[in-house]
Order: structure tokens, then sequence, then C-alpha cells
């Protein structure tokens, strides 16, 4: 996809979003930096293959937007989940097609707390689902059960170097009931190439088909190295490069903020 059909100041925007959702995991939510006309609504927490409770993410609003932001990957045990690459049904549409159980999984500890959240905010403004890595992912599952089963209709989607979620037709089923939504990636960021299109079971020898919800916005960069490729800091920065006046006024009207 053109990177000129992206919204490319919410991305940046968003991207920064996704790098306080690490800095809550290490800091506590009390300490996660937002914009002046943003407040913290409420954090969640979600449980990985091995561990127990662990922030996972938190919910923002401003005036007239409300963003969730899912965090990625940062434990021994989320790559548990990660790799647990059979399927299962998606349970919270009709025809909602298989997904990821180990992504699955985590977005069901989290679920009650999100919806819970969710009810309590007004359906009129502008949602934003946002995620970097498995939070991309998590991000898609939400907002098709947001969709679904909420006031909040076509909510928007910005995931940055996400694994593919499910089979094609959940795929086609996130692509319909959401609103703009962008998969950002890079080129040399390997993740976005997990799970394989075909996952053949190593135990059962059962195929999977995994395929990428649309739409994809394609980065090329090189880090240095392969988890440098996936940071998310090396996603925001490249955005950056697309309005740089934009980002360095994020950077010195809420210094923290961006990563």
């Amino acid at each position: 996809m053109l990177i000129n059909s992206l919204d490319t100041r919410t991305s940046i925007f968003l991207a920064a979003m996704c790098s306080q959702s690490y800095g809550q995991l290490e800091k506590g939510s009390e300490n996660v930096i937002l914009p002046r006309n943003y407040r913290m609504v409420s954090s969640f927490t979600a449980t990985s293959a091995l561990s127990g409770k662990e922030p996972f993410g938190f919910i923002a609003e401003s005036d007239r937007q409300i963003v969730i932001v899912f965090r990625g990957t940062s434990s021994t045990s989320d790559w548990i989940s990660d790799a647990i690459a059979s399927q299962t049904v998606y349970p919270y549409a009709k025809d909602g097609g298989l997904v990821h159980k180990g992504f699955l999984d985590i977005y069901n500890s989290a679920r009650k707390q999100i919806l819970s959240a969710m009810s309590k905010l007004s359906p009129r403004k502008t949602l934003y689902l946002t995620g970097h890595s498995l939070g991309g992912c998590l991000a898609n599952l939400c907002a098709a059960d947001l969709t679904t089963n909420t006031g909040f209709k076509a909510p928007s989607v910005y995931t940055y170097g996400s694994p593919r979620v499910g089979n094609p037709a959940f795929a086609s089923l996130f692509n319909r009931r959401t609103g703009p939504h962008y998969r950002i990636y890079n080129t040399n960021d390997i993740v976005p190439e997990l799970p394989p299109f075909i996952y053949r079971t190593p135990r059962s020898d059962q195929v999977y088909h995994y395929l990428h919800v649309k739409k994809g916005v394609e980065l090329t960069y090189q880090a240095g190295s392969m988890s440098a490729n996936h940071a998310i800091s090396g996603y925001f920065n490249e955005l950056a490069k697309l309005d740089p006046r934009y980002a360095e006024q994020l950077r010195t009207r809420t210094p923290g903020f961006c990563p």
C-alpha cells in the first residue's frame, strides 16, 4: 500500500502511545506519560502462557477520542504464547473464523476489564485501537469484538510489526467491520512473517492457514539487528521522517511521551 494514503500524524502519535505500554510494564500505570489533553481511563492486565497477571495496556481519552493501547511481547511467557500457533474459533462474532489460540487466550484474560471500562465511555467519540507486535494482534481481536458487541462501530486500527492473527475468514470479518485500519510493517522485520501462511503443527500434523488483515503499509529500513528492526522506537523514528515538524512538537510539548 502506498505510504501517502496513510494518516501520517495519527500513525506517529499512536506509535508513541504504543511505546508507553512498555513503560507501563516497567514503571507502573501511574507513570504512563500522555499528552495534556488525554487522561488515563483505565489500565488492564492479561495472562500469558506461563505468567500471572501483568500489565498489558491501557485506555486513554480526550474530549473527542478514545485510544486503546495493547503492549507487545516482552517476556519468555509472552513468546511461548506467541508460539502456540494452533487455531481456535473466534467466539465473539458469528462466522468469525479461526484465530491464533495463544493470542486469543491473552485477549480473553483482559476482555472483561476492557469491556467494563468501555461501557462507561461515549461511543460518539472516535475510537482508535493500536498495538505493536503481539499487541497488534490483540488490537485486531479487540476491534472485531467491540464493533460486533458494543456501541463502538467502525473503530480505527493502527498496528506496528504485527504477526498474522487468524485465518481468511477472520481477516475478512475484521476488514469488513472495522473503520480505517493500517497494518504498518518494516520489510526487514521478521515478526510480521509469523505465523507462516500455512502452518503445520509439529505434533498432530494439523494444517492451519493464516492471512494478514488489510491494509498493509510497507516501510523499509535497517536498524542493525533483528530486534532493532522490530522495536517500536524504530517504527516511530521511521514514521517521524514523514512529518518531522509534528514529531518534534510531540516531543517538546510532552517530554518523555515519544520513544
